[in-house]
């Protein structure tokens, strides 16, 4: 009886042996999953707070909540199961799919550079619409593209992994970067009613001057994100599609970057590390620029060729 009790409770250490590996694997790919896509998500949490322009403040909240809801169940319903399905039945559309995405964040990115330099775009700022039902579906939509690329990197990092550990993390993932999003959202959105609240105490003291600077900052905050979201947009575009021609064997874009990066950490003394990352960030981000810039200037050509048939 005893050699029957310690038999099983080896066979349960074992089990939990195994289990404890598999959420070791789960956190691991999340954490590369999530590093991967944060720029889509500094991205997204800094075009969010435009939907909630011209409502009223009692309103803000409740439009992001509704926001974030909908990013949850695209994310949890349509496109896990369909990155699931993907990853089962045509694995090699992992790739293009991601390529493709790649092309889409180009294309944002570039324009957004260009809407600074040239002063016009399909992105120039409007007056938001005082409907929202229309506005909290108009950012469902768009959400639902970053989602989709959110996803594709996930899943790209974890291809060669179990089913259910390619579920968990996709899952995983989705509800992280979602409250993540929305509730930065949120304290973005709130900083200007809570500074003035601040602000509202007194002339004098280190709370209403802290309330003060907090309103006067928060549109500089903005604006420091949106530039930080651009850039690391440019970059993930950059390097989905550096690795992506890699995978069809042009690899010459790809060993340019690594050599540049091996230069930089070989012959600069000072945080080789550091400025070799930077650099290979910086050179995936100027190729993702460029390739956007085509995209940009190919596409503004087309509404005047139709119209010119």
């Amino acid at each position: 009886m005893s050699s029957g009790i310690f038999a099983l409770l080896d066979d349960v250490a074992l089990i939990a042996r195994i289990a404890a590996a598999s959420l070791d694997d789960v956190a691991a790919a999340t954490v590369k999953a999530g590093s991967k896509s944060m720029g889509i998500v500094i991205d997204d949490a800094a075009v969010t707070p435009k939907y909630v322009l011209g409502f009223m403040a009692d309103r803000e909240l409740p439009i992001i909540r509704k926001i974030g809801i909908g990013s949850l169940r695209n994310k949890l319903l349509v496109l896990l199961p369909a990155a699931l399905a993907l990853s089962f039945l045509a694995p090699w559309a992992i790739t293009p799919l991601l390529m493709l995405g790649g092309l889409y964040l180009a294309y944002e990115g570039a324009e957004k550079v260009a809407e600074v330099f040239l002063g016009h775009g399909h992105g120039a700022a409007k007056a938001a619409p005082l409907d929202e039902e229309s506005t909290v579906k108009g950012a469902i939509r768009t959400d639902f593209i970053l989602s989709a690329e959110i996803m594709a990197l996930t899943l790209s990092t974890v291809a060669g992994q179990p089913f259910v550990t390619q579920a968990l993390v996709l899952g995983v993932v989705g509800v992280f970067i979602t409250f993540l999003v929305y509730g930065a959202v949120a304290i973005i959105v709130k900083a200007d009613d809570v500074g003035a609240a601040l602000a509202a105490r007194g002339p004098d003291g280190f709370v209403p001057a802290f309330g003060r600077l907090l309103v006067k900052g928060m549109p500089y905050v903005l604006d420091l994100l949106s530039i930080v979201g651009t850039a690391a947009m440019l970059w993930v575009s950059g390097g989905i599609l550096i690795h992506g021609l890699e995978n069809y064997h042009i690899a010459l874009p790809e060993h340019a970057v690594e050599g540049a990066k091996e230069y930089v950490m070989h012959h600069v003394p000072v945080l080789p590390e550091a400025l070799g990352w930077l650099t290979g960030a910086t050179l995936m981000g100027l190729f993702g620029l460029a390739v956007g810039a085509v995209l940009v200037a190919v596409l503004s050509l087309l509404p005047a060729k139709s119209k010119a048939h």
